[in-house]
């Protein structure tokens, strides 16, 4: 099995997560829109910081940002329209990533993504 293989249908989320700009506007417009659905919400926004984190080495902020690229994605392999398994598969991908690389996911992290959903969405703000 060639090394491609393993990366069949998570192409537009690769060529997403190379425009950081794009991620953090977008991240932020569907996290809001969705919030109220995610059991893996404080997951997701403590990869989101790490991501951006600049002391995150360049391949942990690479996968994370291919999970969070994969989240705001309009379409997907299950549709987040779907009651109750619409973010079956973005909360497979997320954790994978989050597996990969879970020892740079700092108390930090975890921190920031707790005080933000507890401020409430509509006042979260992206890390500079």
């Amino acid at each position: 099995m060639a090394s491609s293989d393993h990366t069949v249908g998570f192409e537009p989320a690769d060529r997403l997560a190379q425009d950081r700009d794009s991620v953090r506007r977008r991240f932020w417009i569907k996290f809001k829109q969705v919030v109220a659905q995610l059991p893996f919400a404080e997951d997701l926004l403590a990869a989101y910081y790490c991501a951006f984190d600049k002391q995150t080495p360049r391949h942990v902020q690479a996968a994370l940002l291919g999970a969070v690229a994969y989240f705001i994605l309009p379409f997907d392999f299950v549709p987040d329209m779907l009651p109750i398994l619409g973010f079956t598969d973005d909360a497979a991908v997320l954790a994978t990533a989050i597996r990969m690389v879970a020892g740079n996911i700092t108390p930090e992290h975890r921190e920031a993504a707790r005080a933000a959903l507890k401020r409430g969405v509509e006042t979260a703000d992206q890390p500079d």
